[in-house]
């Protein structure tokens, strides 16, 4: 698979919805994590990322508009002792309790399908970073209709172990803006990830469309000690960090 540019590929679409990168820094010291989320209606855009513990909550930036928070209030990332999980809805806290149970990545998500958002059907993607005595591993996930049909649920896993100084990988929801939307299609997309959590935390921020994002969440895990540093940019409000 060819690397594309991260930076072309966000510019090229106005609308992937909300996308995933996980990888390795170029040094090879850190596992790294993004996430993203973008909004057409007032509801969707009504939103921020707030710390919450290890882990990450999405809140109403003002409470008197959010008219419906069931697909859009949740824990994108949650912490599971050397395990970080990161999605788009409320899978997180299915694939947590799944594997504190000692369940799989993949057999916490056979209980669940794309989202209830007829008629897009807004696939659910999900991710998994597990470091270990110096080392580490991530997959990706996708749960998406049949090209709109919403009686099949297609399920994806992608799973990559050791992964490649400088490299990741990209997932997202939606090929691009409609309406529908069309859900993602193929493995996700081979990118390049850099040393430096601020230069990749100002190439995602700036090269998404000025119109649709909202927030975008960023960590960098030391893979020997665990240790992390995290960004956040939200749209509305002041940026934060951990």
């Amino acid at each position: 698979m060819a690397m594309i540019s991260l930076a072309q590929e966000l510019q090229s679409n106005s609308y992937p919805g909300r996308g995933i990168i996980l990888g390795r820094s170029a040094n090879g010291k850190f596992a790294v994590a993004a996430y993203f989320i973008m909004g057409r209606s007032e509801n969707s855009r009504n939103r921020i990322f707030v710390p919450d513990g290890a882990g990450l909550k999405t809140q109403a930036y003002d409470e008197s508009k959010c008219t419906d928070p069931s697909l859009i209030i949740y824990s994108p990332v949650r912490v599971l002792g050397n395990k970080t999980i990161v999605t788009n809805g409320d899978q997180t806290d299915t694939i947590y309790d799944a594997m504190d149970h000692q369940f799989t990545f993949e057999q916490g998500l056979r209980s669940r399908q794309f989202e209830p958002d007829a008629p897009n059907y807004t696939p659910r993607i999900s991710g998994i970073i597990r470091t270990e005595n110096g080392s580490f591993n991530y997959a990706l996930s996708i749960l998406k209709s049949a090209n709109g049909d919403p009686s099949s649920c297609q399920r994806f896993t992608f799973t990559y172990q050791n992964p490649v100084a400088g490299q990741g990988h990209f997932i997202h929801t939606y090929v691009g803006d409609g309406n529908p939307l069309p859900s993602f299609e193929g493995e996700p997309k081979l990118v390049s990830i850099p040393d430096d959590i601020d230069g990749f935390t100002q190439l995602l921020w700036t090269n998404l469309n000025a119109d649709n994002k909202i927030s975008l969440f960023v960590r960098y895990i030391n893979v020997e000690d665990g240790t992390a540093v995290s960004k956040i940019v939200n749209r509305y409000g002041a940026a934060a960090k951990d």
